[in-house]
């Protein structure tokens, strides 16, 4: 372990079971608020307002907000994280962003669920995305404050996993409520506060030290910036993490629109459960096995290449033979590949930081590679589908991706 590693770990004492439980709970609650609106809510929304002719429409109009909003987290993740490194307070450090996040995530969906135009949606749901991105800066900081790093891979695996369950039980929870949209974007902003709550109740210890660099626009500013010349791990993780989150973004994004109209099949809705069940059994299993496998190992570098080269062979059989039966292979193989890559990639991530003192900050301007991919993709990919190559062009870019992120990240040297 280096230097900057024991710098990174917080406290040296590895994190109990009580702390991962309450850790993995944030998260389930986190990603059903964000996955259950993003994956069905949001999109009949706005396609109820704009009664589109074709369903490129929708996806244009979905993209379009989508992106406004992924610009909201390219500033809100770097700035509330930094303002959490320099959080001084009885609550602790990272508690009152936490906090404050869910929040604001929770007031964002409940206001969501009343507007009836495009542009009332648009801002709420980025009011939403803002409040997810100051309570997500400050949770994932906790792992770089108080996990060691050979149990890091392991942990990330509790951000990964919740992923894929909450966006099946955020997807059944809006359908059983389907007869009134307020009341899915009220019953999610209810579960997120009531499941982020028992983190919360965990200490937050400070740093050793209570000295807090002054903070100014000036200066704020330009820590943003991390050049990839002093810092070329960081540089080539993130640009690492930006390729894979587009290629499974690709793959995932349309994947409805890939069964309705690609395949013509008559049970779409109910295909689409079914992918995404298996999607998420493979995802579950990979974080939580392969994240713990890349601890044990000490390597990170070999599970993010496969991870990437799993997601781009899931992407070149649809493109090659698309059906649904290899709907659920590709499904199989995202999952395990995504999974994989969440949570050895965070581990990573939390181990290429330029500065022990600004964890937040700069763990929230590395999760903007992910954030962004996740936002803007739908719109890229309605592109692609229409203009370019149908939907077999749609996988074969999701493959390029997935194979460029795996390149990227060999030439991360001070992580194995």
């Amino acid at each position: 372990m280096t230097m900057a590693d024991e710098q990174a770990t917080g406290a040296a004492r590895r994190v109990t079971g009580r702390w991962v439980a309450a850790f993995a709970m944030a998260w389930l609650g986190i990603w059903m608020a964000q996955l259950g609106p993003i994956q069905l809510l949001l999109p009949a929304q706005i396609d109820e307002q704009l009664h589109p002719d074709h369903w490129i429409e929708s996806v244009v109009a979905f993209g379009i907000v989508s992106g406004i909003a992924g610009l909201c987290s390219i500033v809100a993740y770097p700035l509330t994280g930094a303002l959490s490194d320099r959080t001084r307070s009885r609550f602790g450090r990272r508690r009152p962003w936490i906090a404050s996040g869910a929040v604001v995530f929770a007031i964002g969906l409940i206001v969501l669920g009343l507007q009836t135009d495009i542009i009332g949606i648009g801002i709420w749901w980025c009011v939403a995305i803002i409040g997810f991105c100051i309570l997500g800066a400050a949770i994932t900081a906790t792992i770089s404050d108080q996990v060691p790093v050979d149990q890091r891979g392991f942990v990330s695996g509790w951000i990964s996993a919740p992923q894929a369950v909450g966006a099946i039980l955020g997807i059944g929870l809006v359908l059983l409520l389907a007869a009134d949209r307020f009341i899915g974007y009220s019953a999610l902003a209810v579960l997120l506060l009531i499941l982020v709550l028992p983190f919360l109740r965990l200490p937050d210890p400070l740093p050793p030290t209570s000295v807090v660099a002054p903070l100014s626009a000036k200066g704020l500013l330009e820590s943003l910036w991390i050049s990839p010349r002093k810092h070329p791990d960081f540089g080539w993780t993130m640009l690492s993490r930006v390729f894979v989150n587009f290629g499974n973004a690709f793959s995932t994004s349309l994947l409805f629109y890939f069964l309705l109209f690609g395949l013509g099949d008559k049970n779409a809705e109910t295909d689409l459960l079914l992918v995404t069940i298996v999607y998420t059994v493979f995802v579950v299993l990979a974080s939580l096995v392969l994240g713990r496998a890349s601890d044990r190992s000490g390597r990170r570098k070999p599970f993010v290449v496969a991870a990437a080269a799993s997601q781009a062979v899931a992407a070149l059989l649809l493109a090659i033979w698309p059906s649904l039966p290899m709907g659920f292979v590709a499904a199989a193989l995202i999952g395990l590949g995504y999974g994989c890559f969440m949570s050895v990639d965070q581990a990573l991530a939390t181990q290429v930081l330029p500065d022990p003192a600004s964890h937040g900050k700069d763990l929230g301007i590395m999760n903007i590679a992910q954030a962004v991919p996740q936002a803007i993709a739908p719109l890229a990919g309605a592109f692609v589908v229409a203009s370019v190559g149908g939907f077999a062009g749609l996988y074969v870019l999701s493959a390029v991706c997935a194979i460029a992120g795996a390149l990227v990240v060999l030439n991360v040297k001070g992580v194995n």
